[in-house]
């Protein structure tokens, strides 16, 4: 029993020896991990376990992060199903030639189609219509645009098209696609579309689209002149902008009056076609020929039966500033398109006032008067190309007020030369004048499009003689050359209240 004993203690013993090394390991680990866990747990009391709360925290937003993934577009499927294939329809619409295969439950997004199906008219139980177009613009493109609309939540608008539907969208009431259009046509506005763009807007009543193209034209008539521009203006739009106190001239008066020249030349001469260039020749040519016809008769070309539909558009032409300059009091003599009744009222108005300025110490305007300032002042306007340092003037008599205007160092001064500097007409030695004004700072695009401006407002400065004043300085980030300047002047007070004072004065002696 011995043997079997000592072998069984050896076997018995042998287990124990393994074990206890597996124990002794075990217990080291179970030792490191219980003093980690007591170090864990210790920190959790004064602060909690980190590495557990920003687990939880990862897990917390892994879980509630959202993840966007494209899934095939529903809009896409329906405009492909429903409207490109016309699976499932219910309603058959012909119109110019064409049809389509529609739904009643899209086409009531119309108004046009909604008041059809749900009134008592007979198309509302019908399952083919037959749609009048009365309006030349909609063709059946624009109507395919127009109807797909419906099934799909955007929309792809060439300006080339734009004009089309947006009259089959005001045919057929699509508020959503009309305000497409109009956005679309405010931001595609060019030479090349501004007319067009504005005769749609007024027929269609999208004013806001209207204004924007008045407000291109305003800036580009005369600072971006073109042949196709001048020729497709009407003589109401082109009136609209010679009166407005918002026309951006370059150089004076007399240069507007030359653009109306050339403007009424193409309209009477459509098929001209000619370079920009060449356009004022071209012009004075045979304007010069008419004139020779006339000669015996005793009139105008504006009094012809062929010049007096231009009449309303040169009235508002601003001749007092046109006459105050020999060079330019000339050519108009020459070309004989004016009246003479409108100049000799001009000449007469003209001669009062420097009457009013040399003998009854008119010092100029006092205050501001918005609506003289909109329709007499002076307009006149500058164009620099680069920066740098300029210094001009622009030519006329403005009753001995001979104003300097700088530009540099981002800075346009005004400068009241009285003795400094020479100057080729007289010039007013009274003590103070005064001088009402509005400056304006435009660049553009190359489609016209303004990307900076800025304006003083309507201001009166009194400036002594000799006296210079700083009246705009440019934030540098702002400036894009070329940079146009442009200006409006009133140098005198306006005549009646002048007057008055006098009789005011003469009252109180």
């Amino acid at each position: 029993m011995r043997p079997y004993t000592t072998q069984n203690t050896i076997q018995f013993e042998a287990v124990p020896t393994m074990g206890s090394l597996s124990s002794r390991l075990l217990g080291q680990e179970s030792s490191s991990q219980s003093a980690s866990s007591c170090e864990c747990r210790k920190r959790k009391r004064s602060l909690e376990c980190q590495c557990d709360t920003e687990t939880d925290d990862e897990l917390e937003n892994l879980l509630n992060t959202p993840r966007r993934k494209k899934l095939k577009s529903t809009s896409k499927y329906i405009y492909q199903t429903l409207f490109l294939n016309g699976e499932n329809s219910d309603i058959k619409i012909c119109a110019l030639g064409k049809e389509w295969n529609l739904h009643k439950i899209y086409l009531c997004q119309s108004g046009y189609f909604s008041s059809m199906f749900c009134g008592s008219w007979k198309e509302s139980s019908m399952n083919v219509i037959e749609l009048e177009i009365p309006d030349h613009n909609i063709d059946a493109e624009a109507l395919q645009v127009a109807f797909g609309s419906l099934y799909r939540d955007d929309v792809l608008l060439k300006p080339s098209r734009v004009i089309a539907i947006l009259a089959a969208a005001c045919m057929l009431q699509l508020d959503g696609l009309i305000q497409q259009c109009g956005e679309t046509m405010k931001e595609t506005i060019s030479v090349q579309t501004v007319c067009s763009y504005s005769s749609a807007a007024g027929f269609y009543g999208l004013d806001s689209v209207k204004k924007k193209c008045l407000e291109w034209l305003l800036n580009n008539l005369m600072t971006h002149q073109s042949v196709d521009l001048f020729k497709e203006l009407s003589i109401n739009m082109m009136k609209q902008l010679i009166c407005s106190p918002d026309l951006l001239v370059m150089q004076v008066e007399m240069d507007v009056y030359t653009a109306l020249k050339k403007w009424m030349f193409l309209q009477i001469v459509p098929s001209w076609n000619g370079s920009l260039k060449q356009l004022l020749t071209e012009a004075d040519s045979w304007f010069s020929k008419h004139k020779k016809e006339l000669e015996d008769t005793g009139i105008t070309f504006l009094e012809t039966e062929q010049g007096c539909p231009f009449v309303p558009v040169f009235k508002h032409l601003r001749m007092q500033y046109i006459i105050s300059d020999l060079a330019s009091a000339r050519i108009i003599e020459r070309d004989a398109l004016i009246p003479s009744e409108w100049l000799s009222s001009v000449y007469k108005q003209q001669w009062f006032t420097m009457l009013r300025a040399e003998q009854d110490n008119d010092t100029g305007p006092q205050e501001i008067n918005k609506e003289e300032l909109e329709n007499n002042s002076m307009r006149c306007g500058r164009r620099l190309a680069k920066d740098g340092d300029y210094c001009w003037r622009w030519t006329g008599f403005n009753f001995g007020f001979d104003l300097l205007v700088t530009y540099t160092n981002r800075y346009i001064i005004f400068k009241r030369n009285t003795l400094n500097q020479p100057c080729s007409g007289s010039v007013s030695l009274q003590p103070q004048r005064n001088i009402a004004f509005r400056l304006r700072l435009v660049s553009f695009d190359t489609n016209g499009k303004v990307i900076c401006s800025r304006t003083s407002g309507y201001q009166i400065l009194s400036l002594e003689k000799d006296q210079e004043q700083v009246v705009m300085n440019l934030d540098s980030r702002l400036l894009v050359f070329p940079l146009y300047i442009c200006c409006n002047f009133l140098y005198t007070s306006p005549e009646k209240r002048v007057e008055l004072e006098g009789q005011m004065e003469s009252a109180d002696v």
